[in-house]
């Protein structure tokens, strides 16, 4: 039964918590003339009751406090049970009673690892590989602590250790990748991932970390072929589809965005959809996804910026202001949506309605040079000489040279203006 209880205890632990790549063998060994008690303990863990066997352990550690044996059934059920802080507490008492034993620096630092502290696991973990270095879990595990806390040089080198160790070791594959990653070795990580995904399927999704990686590397030729390994991924397919809008390929696009739609109708989504018809030229097949995806956000602030920026950008200057607009009504302390609404109303040649929105930018006290440049611009067409005049100068005086083609404008507007004002 303890012999079971060890082999059964070690198939649990990667799955529920890491914890113990190899038990207290030792102990089983040499707990053989121990009472009745400490055997129901063990059968406790062996059927994973951690609740049972605390309790049987508590009681037998209370009894013996130099019993570190019960003392480590009694950590070990505590990890079982996700009492962190107490185990913490068990396992330095063991280590207390016994320095230096593996099975507690190993389980001790996978419970810190656990709970996200990487720099009291560190110290545990390295002590635990010197001491087995030919063992590829406590490598493995340092390696994760080393990753956690930043240092992915030293992670590399145990998860090479481990890989020795064990060159089957899936996650430690996947672990060198990742280490190799966060050093921008993207071309060197790209291996690793694959022959993780190769020995455990199930690992195969972390090709999607690489795959964004490179995207946002501006290498979205090389993450193509990696994304479109997942065509019932939601996130896979929009990547997809931002990737070919940015390399100018809007059919590839649609095609993408279509499948991120069908498995996921959200409105960004939608939306997302809705450009790469546009600017695949095809108006008629965004305009009632627009329709849709306002009818059913109507109050969405992102939304209407976004569609109103769409709108912008096919220079559709009337459908994108009133978008501009509507975003502005429901925060209408948004500068930004003010200047989006003024900006295209003065392209669409609507003045008073551009002078409308700026008027409420000043409400908000928050004018920029480019407010002034609009006004100046609105006035001068309007042929409101004093106005235009006034504007100009206000623009010119803030400008500080940051907008070299406006201010040549300005100057010569200024210029020609003022001889009319002196008529």
């Amino acid at each position: 039964m303890r012999k079971a209880a060890i082999r059964r205890w070690i198939k649990w632990c990667p799955k529920a918590i890491a914890v113990a790549a190899t038990l207290f063998l030792a102990l089983f060994l040499s707990g053989a003339g121990q009472p009745d008690s400490q055997a129901a303990g063990l059968q406790a863990l062996d059927r994973q009751d951690y609740q049972q066997a605390a309790q049987i352990f508590s009681k037998l550690s209370a009894a013996d406090p130099q019993d570190y044996s019960a003392l480590f059934y009694l950590a070990l059920a505590e990890t079982g049970l996700k009492h962190d802080d107490q185990a913490v507490e068990d396992y330095k008492r063991v280590l207390a009673l016994k320095p230096g034993l593996y099975e507690a620096e190993l389980n001790l630092g996978m419970v810190y690892l656990r709970d996200h502290r990487a720099g009291d696991a560190i110290p545990l973990l390295k002590a635990a590989a010197q001491q087995k270095p030919n063992q590829a879990r406590p490598q493995r595990y340092l390696g994760d602590a080393l990753l956690e806390s930043g240092d992915a040089s030293g992670a590399a080198d145990a998860y090479r250790a481990a890989l020795v160790a064990d060159p089957k070791m899936a996650v430690a594959e996947l672990g060198l990748g990742q280490a190799l990653l966060h050093q921008n070795k993207l071309d060197d990580a790209l291996p690793h991932y694959r022959r993780a995904a190769e020995l455990d399927p199930k690992l195969k999704s972390y090709l999607l970390e690489i795959a964004g990686a490179l995207s946002k590397a501006n290498r979205g030729q090389d993450a193509i072929p990696l994304l479109k390994e997942f065509p019932e991924d939601p996130g896979a397919c929009e990547e997809l589809g931002r990737i070919y809008l940015t390399e100018h390929q809007p059919g590839a696009a649609v095609t993408a965005f279509k499948a991120a739609v069908e498995i996921s109708p959200t409105a960004a989504n939608q939306l997302s959809l809705a450009t790469a018809y546009l600017q695949n030229n095809e108006p008629a097949a965004a305009a009632p996804i627009l329709e849709q995806a306002l009818a059913a956000n109507p109050n969405d602030y992102d939304l209407r910026m976004a569609v109103g920026r769409i709108y912008r950008d096919k220079r559709q200057f009337v459908p994108a202001a009133n978008q501009f607009v509507a975003a502005a009504g429901l925060k209408p302390g948004s500068v930004e949506a003010w200047n989006e609404a003024a900006s295209a109303f003065v392209m669409a040649e609507q003045y008073p309605q551009a002078l409308a929105a700026l008027d409420k930018i000043r409400d908000l006290k928050a004018e920029n040079a480019g407010d002034f440049y609009y006004r100046a611009l609105i006035y001068d067409k309007l042929h409101q000489v004093k106005q235009a005049l006034e504007n100009y100068q206000r623009f010119l005086g803030v400008s500080g040279g940051r907008y070299p083609d406006q201010e040549f404008i300005a100057r010569q507007r200024s210029r020609i203006l003022e001889k009319e004002a002196n008529r």
